[in-house]
């Protein structure tokens, strides 16, 4: 077995993703947009400007040692010997930026003919027919079908109505779950900005937020009052808490809404949930109150309404699948 002094260490920790994928494995590197790759195997991993980040599994790092051991379940020993064995790998680079990057297009998919196989798989999942109805009003929930599978398409908008985000949850057995072509994650799903509401709810996923509209019904509250706001999937932290950013969700949400002083995190209840509630407090500045208030009971805040409405939790059996 070889044996790695600290310089060599260090050297590998210097060769990016990019770089490493460009000498080693070119045919894994898939052009995305602008400065951003993703990976043949995996199309939620995404790397730019020198970082990766696996979205679908809330994992993310700087490094090729990083990847092969997170993603590709290599040890250390495995993965330096592929790093430093490669004599043909160039200094570390990045992928070069553009000179002007265009702005996202969001590129939403056609609608079903009808809505009937997603209004039976959210209301298998307890959310209220009357917040149904809403959503589908006002646009922030359809039904897509691709290659005979069928999907919802959970839309964000800005503060002037356009849409701006959208992520895809599959309804069939087959689970699988990712963000549409252009979307931006500072404009997640979310339901009514509430103008006298000085607090806002924070769910990991729109059936969340969704879940949780349901239960403040459930309660007799007029869920209409509430700011309820998803932060589109996984949020992960930094390796050190107290260098984290908020979420761009949040953060684009408390400057739209600077009326908006409290926050109620329901974040699931496993390990990158709890984390990312513990960076949630260590990164929001001074002014605001948080509260943390995750599901009593369950993973997360659907699984929480399904006990209560003594619903079959869905199954998650395997991976969920990107596309």
């Amino acid at each position: 077995m070889p044996f790695y002094n600290q310089e060599e260490i260090e050297k590998a920790r210097e060769v990016d993703l990019f770089t490493y994928l460009q000498a080693c494995e070119p045919q894994e590197l898939v052009h995305v947009s602008g400065n951003v790759y993703c990976t043949r195997e995996h199309d939620s991993l995404r790397i730019s400007n020198g970082k990766w980040c696996w979205f679908s599994r809330g994992i993310g790092g700087y490094s090729a040692l990083d990847y092969l051991i997170k993603v590709k379940g290599c040890s250390f020993m495995e993965a330096m010997e592929a790093v430093i064995g490669r004599a043909s790998i160039p200094p570390p680079s990045r992928a070069p930026a553009p000179k002007a990057e265009k702005p996202k297009r969001l590129l939403l998919p056609p609608p079903a003919p009808d809505n009937r196989a997603m209004l039976q798989y959210l209301a298998g999942r307890g959310i209220d027919q009357e917040i149904l109805d809403y959503c589908i009003k006002t646009g922030r929930i359809y039904e897509s079908r691709n290659k005979g599978h069928g999907n919802v398409v959970f839309v964000g908008f800005d503060k002037a109505g356009k849409a701006r985000f959208g992520c895809l949850r599959g309804i069939g057995e087959a689970r699988f779950h990712g963000d549409v072509s252009g979307s931006d994650k500072h404009y997640s799903f979310a339901l009514p900005a509430c103008v006298e509401n000085p607090a806002v709810h924070l769910c990991e996923c729109a059936i969340d937020v969704m879940s949780y509209a349901t239960l403040c019904k459930l309660d007799g509250m007029d869920w209409r009052r509430h700011n309820l706001l998803s932060l589109a999937g996984i949020y992960q932290p930094k390796k050190k808490i107290e260098e984290s950013k908020l979420p761009a969700a949040l953060t684009r949400f408390l400057e739209d809404h600077p009326h908006v002083k409290t926050l109620y995190l329901h974040l699931d209840n496993d390990g990158p949930g709890r984390l990312a509630a513990k960076a949630i407090l260590a990164a929001i500045p001074e002014g605001y109150e948080v509260k943390n208030r995750p599901p009593p009971q369950g993973k997360d805040v659907n699984d929480f309404l399904c006990h209560r409405l003594e619903i079959p939790i869905r199954s998650a059996k395997g991976k969920e699948l990107e596309r």
